[in-house]
């Protein structure tokens, strides 16, 4: 075992996020007998010469070990509860006899391509690890990885991408089902972990580096069929006057969707906290950073230290636009639901798509998630601004998400405040909007408080009566309790008949029922409970308390 070898982390990452991260291109599963689910703390690297030994959780790469002499590391692995060996194959045969063995020892098995170098995993495996936070194995970090990232670009630009530092070499690149897409330039880039030179002199011929060097604009560069190279876009990922990469995308068999440039101009901007984090300059900063925000936002810590952190004007405008998805958690409720997620999507992956967009629309945005939600801080508005636009920008997220991700995003617009000391308010409004979005009947995808008024000011009446039952009519509770012990529909009913302003037929055709059944119906709600529905203020009563979640 390579006695250089660092201990553990604390932190880990499934064997499954593991291989999203090295790709397809690298490595390729011969055995997974405890399933891809399994925790990645560590990795070693195995000389063909030391004793064949583990640690609990590592990815165990056995270098030199070929055919025959990979049994004893796949053994000793298993004995020593690692969670995965990777080995090279001299060919197709020996891949059924190690198989065998790894099920046998309980351990993974992966093969590293031929043309691949033991360095290169070694180096993305520990880059994965390092990029993944404390606690449990699978927990997002603050804004995902390098990776994460590149997957999302990939999805809002219908490409294939790749993120490269300064010097050209690959830090990560999105997922491909399909090799054919693959041009020959990306494969033997990821595959030597930098752009071949000859490429690389084409690209400086045609000024693109220049270009890259001196500007923020996202660049074209054509096909070259006679190179095996398809089209490509590019930009560059900048801190402050600093180039610290690249983000390339590459057409796969359909073209580039629309509005490819703006996603890439966002997702560089993005990048740049990345790179900076792995880095380690601004690692607290970045910690900070997001105290200080949240702190602002709940109220709890004033403007000027963000300000002052970060050279925020505090005396311009600012606002906040809200994000939830799934069904949300209501603010305040007693009994708040879980958020729920299509199974395929994280908080990470959300959270990306919405500061790619942002990004690209205004640089100095602040993206956090506050669970269950995501927030969006817009500082340094000009004075100008306007509600419309904010609901224009919340619409492309929430279009996106739908587009891109099948997720139902919903998105509020909290109110222009005139300085940045004031957006606990504008916060407290977006989530009042997305609070009433949640059980009202809106037909937007985003909204801002004048285009849902009644229904913010219903929902937090409703969350008033659930929050203190002394208000209520007994009545109307009685009535409730009466339907479920016997399967009635009488509340029901009654409150259709309310909704519909006393029109009898048309509320019968709303419940499916004749006219006479729905009179029968609300004579036998007054029999049971006394109310009088001639008098104005118990039938408004009944419509707000007959609105109240059954439980309560």
């Amino acid at each position: 075992m390579d006695p250089a070898a660092v201990p553990p982390p604390a932190a880990g990452i499934s064997l499954r996020q593991l291989l999203m991260a090295l790709g397809d291109s690298l490595v390729e599963v011969q055995a997974a007998p405890a399933g891809l689910d399994v925790d990645i703390r560590g990795v070693a690297l195995l000389d063909p010469e030391d004793p064949p030994t583990a640690q609990p959780g590592e990815l165990v790469l056995a270098i030199g070990a070929r055919g025959r002499a990979a049994h004893p590391a796949l053994r000793a692995a298993g004995r020593d509860g690692a969670a995965a060996v990777v080995v090279k194959l001299d060919g197709p045969g020996q891949a059924a006899a190690l198989s065998e063995t790894a099920a046998e020892a309980g351990v993974a098995l992966l093969s590293l391509r031929s043309e691949a170098r033991w360095e290169q995993v070694n180096a993305l495996a520990r880059a994965a690890l390092d990029d993944a936070p404390p606690g449990h194995p699978g927990e997002g970090t603050e804004e995902g990885d390098l990776f994460s990232l590149a997957q999302t670009t990939a999805i809002l630009t219908s490409g294939i991408v790749s993120i490269e530092d300064a010097a050209n070499r690959v830090l990560a690149y999105s997922r491909s089902t399909d090799s054919d897409e693959i041009d020959d330039l990306r494969r033997r880039s990821i595959l030597g972990w930098q752009g071949p030179e000859a490429y690389l002199a084409k690209l400086r011929e045609w000024g693109v580096f220049q270009h890259l060097h001196s500007s923020d604009e996202v660049i074209s560069i054509d096909s070259h069929p006679e190179l095996g190279i398809r089209r490509r876009l590019a930009v560059a990922i900048r801190s402050g006057d600093r180039q610290l990469g690249t983000i390339w995308v590459q057409e796969g068999s359909t073209p580039l969707s629309e509005r490819s440039g703006q996603a890439l101009l966002g997702a560089a901007r993005v990048a740049a906290l990345h790179l900076v984090r792995r880095r380690r300059e601004l690692s607290e900063d970045l910690t900070l950073t997001r105290t200080l925000l949240v702190g602002l936002l709940e109220g709890s810590t004033g403007s000027q230290p963000l300000a002052t952190h970060l050279g925020f004007d505090a005396t311009r405008p600012a606002a906040v636009l809200g994000f939830s998805y799934g069904t949300a958690e209501v603010v305040g409720a007693p009994e708040p639901t879980q958020l729920t997620a299509a199974p395929e999507l994280t908080h990470t992956e959300v959270t990306n798509l919405v500061s790619v967009h942002i990004a690209a629309r205004h640089r100095s945005a602040l993206v956090t998630q506050v669970d269950p939600r995501i927030y969006v801080l817009l500082p340094q508005l000009p004075r100008s601004f306007d509600v419309d636009t904010l609901r224009g920008w919340g619409q492309e997220i929430t279009d996106a998400a739908r587009r891109h991700l099948g997720l139902p995003l919903r998105g509020s617009v909290g109110c222009l405040v005139s300085r940045l000391g004031d957006v606990p308010e504008s916060r407290r409004e977006a989530d009042r909007i997305l609070d009433a979005m949640v059980g009202a009947d809106v037909t937007t995808a985003v909204a801002a408080l004048p285009d849902i008024q009644a229904e913010v000011l219903v929902s937090e009446v409703l969350t008033l009566l659930s929050a203190h039952p002394e208000i209520r009519d007994p009545r109307l509770t009685a009535l409730v309790s009466h339907d479920s012990r016997h399967q009635g529909r009488l509340a029901e009913s009654l409150l259709t008949y309310l909704n519909c302003f006393g029109d009898v037929r048309a509320a019968a055709a709303q419940l499916h029922v004749h006219p006479n059944t729905l009179r029968y119906r609300l004579r036998r709600a007054e029999e049971l409970t006394g109310l009088e529905l001639s008098r104005p203020d118990q039938r408004l009563l009944a419509m707000l308390q007959l609105r109240l979640p059954p439980t309560t």
